[in-house]
């Protein structure tokens, strides 16, 4: 498989846009299957090259925090910075034996 070049897209805003464009173009139902793949792997080296972008930029600790409170408030959740953002369940109290099994009958 030849590697696709991406090198023309310089910016994370670049980066975006052609994936929102493959995205488009994936779901019409007209595109080819082989299309569909080429597409899929332009996408992954976007993606990779999108990581590569954001690993490389430093980020102030303002912008930081700012990132890491919109990316909670877009997933919803209030899970401390570092956490893996699962917190207890419902059905998880502590002494709880949620993995044991139940008697029939209680």
């Amino acid at each position: 498989m030849p590697r696709v070049d991406v090198s023309r897209y310089q910016t994370f805003g670049e980066i975006t846009e052609r994936l929102d464009d493959i995205v488009a173009q994936v779901r019409d139902k007209d595109v080819s299957l082989e299309r569909s793949l080429d597409l899929f792997d332009e996408a992954i080296a976007l993606g990779s090259k999108a990581v590569s972008l954001v690993d490389a930029t430093d980020f102030s600790p303002e912008e930081e925090a700012r990132l890491v409170e919109d990316h909670r408030d877009s997933e919803g959740q209030d899970a401390p910075a570092g956490s893996d953002g699962e917190g207890p369940r419902p059905d998880d109290a502590p002494g709880d034996e949620s993995d044991a099994p139940v008697a029939e009958g209680r």
